[in-house]
């Protein structure tokens, strides 16, 4: 060997050594490149989100309770009529005294137009049958037969469970003071016994018992509408101011004892109402004044309309509380 091959040779040898260290640093980054485009996505865990309704949201069952007050039920047509208009769902209605007579029209044709129509064409000789001998043979100024005639010859559908919404009329056992709900047999039969008020209307025989106005022991059957069922009870109450300074005979004073026993009971049961309707400024309209029809209608148009967000408001409670979350997602 040459000295010349002694000095190059290293220097060839480190050049090599270098252009090999280059070219396995390229090998390493290509293979890192494509092992990049090969391997799987790394899964990346996503924030939690709200829970939301999984299907068709739960409708609750609402039911409708009119109270009794006599010629004040007008009252009643005009809450039917706005909750109809703001399409508010009535699956039950339950009706003491007038209430109950307000309430088997609607139910048998589920018309606020009709019942309307109907309401103002109704008068109170159409329904009230009085005579001295009443009084004096029976056991109360008018006898009833009107009223229950002229329920047959508006209401066609004759009996109560073949109306097109589920109903109930309450009434009171005169022999035990207890109610009784009449939810099946002659509709006719129902109303007159649920409004036969007592010392105005004889009492009527119906179902083996001897029958009074409802209002004696519920004026306002919030408690029947929830033992059918109802998970949302709306309730209107049309009790008379108790003040009255001008009784002057003998059915002013039944009338007005009549109208301090059905306040009483009205304030107990009205607590148990999700939402009271309680129509204002009718509470000084006679139980036998038919003259304030369209005025009732009002005050019951515009306490309802009043009441409609918190109508709104338990409703939406109610579906909230009943719907099923969807599953979380993995």
């Amino acid at each position: 060997m040459t000295r010349a091959n002694q000095i190059t040779s290293p220097e060839v040898q480190g050049a090599g050594l270098i252009r090999r260290a280059g070219i396995l640093a390229a090998a390493g980054l290509l293979a890192l490149l494509l092992s990049c485009q090969s391997a799987p996505p790394v899964a990346v865990p996503l924030p939690a989100t709200a829970q939301v309704p999984q299907g068709p949201q739960p409708k609750p069952r609402i039911a409708l309770v009119l109270g009794g007050g006599a010629a004040r039920g007008f009252a009643h047509v005009g809450v039917i009529r706005a909750l109809e208009q703001e399409k508010i769902p009535i699956d039950l209605i339950v009706g003491t005294s007038v209430g109950s007579l307000i309430g088997a029209i609607y139910a048998a044709d589920v018309s606020s137009f009709d019942l309307e129509w109907t309401a103002f064409q109704l008068e109170k000789d159409d329904l009230f049958d009085f005579g001295v001998m009443n009084a004096i043979t029976g056991m109360g100024f008018a006898k009833g037969d009107k009223l229950e005639a002229w329920v047959k010859g508006h209401i066609k559908t004759t009996n109560i469970e073949n109306l097109k919404l589920p109903f109930a009329a309450v009434a009171t056992d005169l022999n035990w003071g207890s109610k009784v709900v009449l939810d099946s047999g002659s509709v006719a039969r129902a109303i007159r016994a649920s409004a036969a008020i007592p010392g105005v209307f004889q009492p009527v025989q119906h179902q083996g018992k001897i029958l009074v106005d409802g209002g004696v022991v519920d004026n306002i059957p919030i408690s029947v509408a929830k033992a059918k069922g109802a998970d949302i009870v709306i309730a209107v109450d049309i009790s008379a101011n108790v003040g009255n300074a001008n009784i002057t005979n003998l059915v002013g004073v039944t009338l007005q004892a009549t109208n301090i026993m059905f306040a009483l009971n009205v304030e107990h049961a009205k607590k148990d109402a999700d939402v009271l309707i309680a129509p204002t400024g009718i509470g000084d309209v006679g139980m036998l004044d038919f003259t304030q029809k369209k005025r009732c209608m009002q005050a019951g148009i515009e306490a309802t309309q009043k009441a409609m967000p918190t109508i709104h408001k338990v409703i939406a409670a109610w579906v909230g509380a009943h719907s099923k979350p969807a599953p979380a997602s993995p």
